[in-house]
């Protein structure tokens, strides 16, 4: 950043002069945030990271407008007659001071939408947007007071030729495009109107998601097998899949855990296993390149596994997809209904259809039946024979298999109750089961199995209630692929080849569920937000025509930001609509600088033309340090490697 101030400045002075607002204001922006509350993160460092460029836009503006006066030649400068060094200064600093204040005041209300986010996206953009909000308004403090001192104290006021020689070659070669497009416009609106045209056309070819997939360094392996499987069976499959696991070179440490009740919000049975993998540095691969082969060749390796499905997600990523939205996967489809068996036929047809949907992995439906249950149907016409009742019976199987207390043991003061039933290997049977023996009231002992139907039957394994309502989940992750193009196509698909009873309700859930309710919270608050910003550049022109035009640079100014999204082959996550919020926020303080200096000439008597072509040409440099500073900011950013750079 001093590099291009330097450069663009052409004083050193003047830039190490600008570049000082940028630690005041982020230490301004970390004590206000510690006042509000608030904790330094990932992303409240990230919104230092992202603002930057803004965070010096008004000393950049206010430095160059006081160094253009005390620079300029005394036939330029007759306003700056027998002035002052003081009054030159005051003079440069009233004339920007409006356009600085309403710039950023501007550019804060641009990240309004991020404050309105609810959720888990609201819990994760807040810190930045108070981060970004916080540096900005020290920003504007320091603009305003810290740096027309510090220009008082520091330049010269000695006139020269204000432009070095670079600058006035780029402002050769502006002028020389700009007098043309001034006398013909329409040369200049019409390619702009169509290149606006075609970025827009392209934006269905833009994928979107909630955020981009984090390399958390290790990969989470998520094991179900049949509700009705045993601890010690369920921890041979367990093993056998971190063995075939460990053979990979990449891998460090394969751990599982099976079954989890340490949460009561987050049980698990035994029949399912978290998996965690941790990986070597990537320097040190050598069966893959990237994370998603690696991921795509264990998928391979452990579907050999029988009785075993297995996803594929990240350690946080799972904790986190499970705690936001009860779904262990990027997609949960939840099906409510009343039947049991009417929710598992449809969610097997789901999950058939969504298997021929490209992009679909991991496909899994929620275990909701397969689990053993011992039946004992009571036949009252044969108890009637031998006089005994059914609560006789029931309370027999009571007691050999649930156990019943028969009397207390005594330790000192403690009283503990002591049960007896049937041992372990006569209740897992139902041959003893059946020769349990009923005294019928004539002392005749009758063995169960002729006074009822004892049987081993399937049942539900679980019952999952949301809304009010019955509900299984057909759990989906996603592979190279945008998850907003997925669920699209899987709905057209699902509603296409599945008939849902009346009554019964499907819902999209998972990371889908996150990015529709941001993107929703977006489509209303940013046309607010732009109405808001339209009445705060009415009020600092006083004029409908000149707020519209300065409102127009936003919509021009996402055609680089659609190109970018398209070349990089990127999606659009609620991070990259940050950026374009930012984008907003910039190209607004561009056009307010533009403008207000027109203003300033068509005041002193000049032309339109005249106006907007020498203003042009003054405010070509500041106009070029906001934009690059802005652009240089996010450097470091776009080349990080390390966890959460994506």
């Amino acid at each position: 950043v001093l590099i291009i101030l330097i450069v663009l400045l052409a004083d050193v002075r003047s830039a190490i002069i600008v570049t000082l607002v940028l630690p005041l204001a982020a230490l301004f922006a970390f004590i206000m945030m510690r006042w509000y509350g608030l904790s330094a993160n990932l992303m409240s460092l990230g919104g230092l990271a992202i603002g930057i460029g803004m965070m010096v836009d008004g000393a950049v503006v206010m430095v160059e407008n006081i160094h253009r006066h005390l620079t300029e030649k005394p036939e330029d400068a007759k306003q700056h007659a027998h002035a002052s060094k003081t009054e030159v200064v005051l003079y440069a600093a009233k004339e920007v001071g409006r356009p600085i204040v309403f710039g950023i005041f501007i550019i804060i209300v641009v990240f309004l939408p991020l404050f309105t986010l609810e959720g888990f996206e609201g819990k994760m953009f807040s810190p930045l947007a108070f981060t970004i909000s916080f540096a900005l308004l020290g920003s504007l403090i320091l603009s305003l007071t810290l740096v027309p001192m510090l220009c008082t104290v520091f330049l010269k006021q000695a006139p020269h030729e204000h432009d070095p020689l670079h600058i006035r070659w780029l402002k050769h070669i502006y002028l020389a495009l700009l007098k043309p497009c001034v006398r013909h416009p329409w040369f200049v609106v019409l390619p702009a109107v169509l290149a606006l045209a075609g970025a827009l056309a392209l934006v269905p070819r833009i994928g979107t998601e909630f955020l981009p997939t984090l390399d958390e360094g290790a990969v989470s392996i998520k094991l179900q097998r049949l509700p009705s499987i045993s601890l010690p069976e369920s921890i041979k499959l367990a093993g056998r899949v971190e063995r075939i696991v460990k053979q990979f070179p990449e891998v460090i440490d394969v751990v599982s855990r099976t079954g989890r009740a340490d949460i009561a919000s987050d049980p698990e049975g035994v029949e399912s296993s978290d998996i965690t993998v941790t990986l070597k540095p990537r320097e040190q691969w050598t069966s893959a390149q990237t994370k998603d082969e690696l991921v795509d060749k264990m998928r391979e390796a452990v579907a050999q596994v029988p009785g075993v499905a297995a996803s594929f997600t990240q350690p946080i990523a799972l904790r986190v997809d499970e705690l936001v939205s009860g779904v262990k996967s990027a997609i949960g489809i939840k099906i409510f209904g009343d039947d049991l068996a009417v929710l598992k036929e449809k969610a097997e047809a789901v999950a058939r259809v969504l298997g021929k949907v490209r992009g679909a992995a991991d496909i899994n439906v929620e275990k909701v039946s397969g689990l053993a249950y011992l039946q004992i149907e009571i036949d009252r016409d044969k108890i009637a024979r031998y006089g005994i009742n059914v609560a006789d019976v029931q309370q027999v199987v009571e007691t050999a298999i649930g156990g019943k207390e028969a009397t207390k043991v005594y330790e000192g003061q403690k009283v503990f109750g002591l049960a007896v039933r049937f041992p372990e290997s006569a209740r897992s049977d139902v041959s003893p089961i059946r020769q349990i023996l009923i005294a019928s009231p004539q002392g005749a002992l009758i063995p169960l199995g002729q006074l009822a139907h004892v049987y081993v039957t399937e049942g539900p394994a679980q019952i999952s209630r949301e809304m009010a309502q019955r509900r299984i989940v057909v759990e989906c992750n996603v592979i190279d692929r945008d998850i907003g193009g997925f669920v699209k196509e899987a709905q057209q698909k699902i509603d296409a080849g599945v008939k849902f009873p009346p009554g019964y309700l499907v819902t999209w859930g998972g990371q889908f569920e996150n990015q529709q309710r941001a993107m929703k919270r977006f489509s209303i608050v940013i046309p607010i937000t732009i109405a808001a910003i339209f009445l705060l550049l009415f009020g600092s022109f006083n004029s409908v025509k000149q707020a519209l035009l300065i409102i127009l640079n936003i919509p021009f100014a996402l055609i680089g930001g659609i190109l970018a999204l398209i070349l990089g082959h990127f999606n659009l996550s609620v991070s990259a609509s940050v950026g374009f919020i930012a984008l907003f926020g910039v190209a607004v303080l561009n056009g307010i600088v533009m403008v207000s200096y027109f203003n300033e000439l068509r005041r002193d008597g000049m032309t339109v033309e005249l106006a907007v072509v020498k203003g042009a040409i003054l405010r070509l440099r500041p106009v070029l340090i906001t934009a690059s500073v802005a652009a240089l900011g996010l450097v470091p950013m776009l080349f990080a490697t390390g966890p959460g750079s994506e």
